[in-house]
């Protein structure tokens, strides 16, 4: 349990350092950002030996590193400021009563758009299409579940979206009146990619994640993210928690942003790991993504979601984001999805999992560390105010525009 002292056993909430950390951070590249009073906004820093040092003088935004021909080589020779140890950092982000003349960590993406791939794995894939089926009625979901996992389940799993074998699945599920949307981008040969939130509107670690009031079935999403350059270049990873409305989404897909997109609606962090010869894109291919989610009421729940069982790989995902059909300039953040879709009851019978306030929401895997998030009402977590206005203004008064 949480106390109110915000503390799990004498230690923080947020897990401090040791939790956000990679296992082998001593040979990780990690970057991430902070808000810094005294220039009154926020700057990336480096990781080095627990601490944090500020390189906005090189560079100014994550994106503007991201962009260097080799950010890995670009960090190593840039020696910047020491700002302060991590666990300082991440105490005085998770303190509702924060220290404002002191930093605190924010989300590691900056002008990067936010972008997410939906139905990427079976497993979700057919939660999708329950919440279709019973709009957005949790109470309904059960018996629906049962009738797809027998008549479809076994069919799919383990099938490559868009092969021949998909596409004589899809034709015979149209003739039996069974053909979804969302099995449409499950199986078929272009993938779901939607706008998760707007630039610079990401928080990060040890702050609120934001549900809708309103929103009875909901959930978090454990997810790995992408750091993508405007080339279309992998550059890092991190993590991503792609907060949704289940009963919102159910109702209309039509709804997706605002199932998708609201106060504290996307986490992402606590650090970027720029990709290297210690860390590539294979290594992401087969990260097991860790959920914990610990209620005040004393619920708790884990599961996992294992990358290793995507059924479309991270590279083509990128490939349909950014390509000759597309361009984004300042690059692009691509969360991949998730294989959690949670339907075991917490209220009440066949009413399957949905959040509380309070809630814990750990997010964690060894090799890129561990996000973690309060959930709350959206309506009361911080409204996003610093745009990318705001920001340009911001580097041109430190001089750094």
């Amino acid at each position: 349990m949480i106390s109110t002292e915000g503390r799990e056993n004498g230690r923080p909430w947020h897990g401090g350092a040791r939790f956000a950390l990679p296992t082998d951070a001593d040979d990780a590249v990690l970057v991430g950002r902070i808000w810094d009073p005294s220039v009154d906004g926020p700057s990336p820093v480096v990781v080095r030996d627990g601490h944090a040092y500020d390189v906005s003088a090189a560079f100014p935004t994550v994106r503007d590193l991201c962009e260097a021909p080799d950010p890995v080589a670009a960090v190593r020779a840039v020696p910047g400021r020491r700002v302060a140890e991590l666990d300082e950092l991440l105490d005085n982000t998770g303190r509702e009563d924060r220290d404002p003349s002191r930093p605190h960590l924010v989300a590691p993406i900056d002008l990067q758009a936010v972008k997410a791939a939906g139905v990427t794995f079976v497993e979700s894939m057919l939660e999708r299409v329950i919440e279709e089926r019973v709009q957005g009625h949790p109470e309904a979901a059960h018996g629906v579940r049962r009738r797809l996992t027998r008549e479809i389940g076994a069919d799919i799993r383990g099938l490559r979206p868009g092969s021949p074998v998909a596409t004589r699945l899809k034709q015979l599920l149209v003739a039996e009146g069974m053909w979804s949307q969302y099995l449409e981008v499950g199986i078929g040969p272009d993938a779901e990619i939607f706008t998760k939130g707007q630039v610079l509107s990401a928080v990060g670690t040890a702050v609120p994640v934001g549900v809708l009031a309103e929103s009875r079935w909901n959930n978090s999403e454990p997810e790995v993210v992408l750091l993508v350059a405007s080339s279309g270049r992998v550059v890092g990873a991190t993590l991503g928690n792609d907060v949704n409305l289940r009963d919102v989404e159910g109702r209309s897909a039509l709804l997706l942003p605002k199932a998708k997109d609201n106060n504290g609606s996307c986490a992402v962090g606590p650090f970027v790991r720029l990709l290297d010869e210690r860390f590539d894109l294979g290594a992401v291919r087969e990260l097991p993504v860790r959920l914990e989610i610990e209620g005040e009421d004393g619920f708790s729940l884990a599961d996992t979601s294992e990358m290793s069982r995507i059924s479309r790989d991270p590279q083509q995902l990128v490939e349909q984001l950014i390509g000759p059909h597309h361009r984004y300039p300042d690059g692009a953040a691509l969360m991949l999805g998730t294989m959690f879709a949670p339907y075991v009851d917490r209220d009440e019978p066949a009413a399957g999992f949905t959040h509380h306030p309070g809630d814990v929401v750990r997010i964690s895997t060894d090799r890129l560390g561990g996000l973690v998030n309060r959930v709350r009402h959206a309506e009361k977590c911080d409204p996003w105010e610093f745009g990318a206005r705001a920001l340009m203004s911001n580097l041109a008064a430190r001089g750094l525009a």
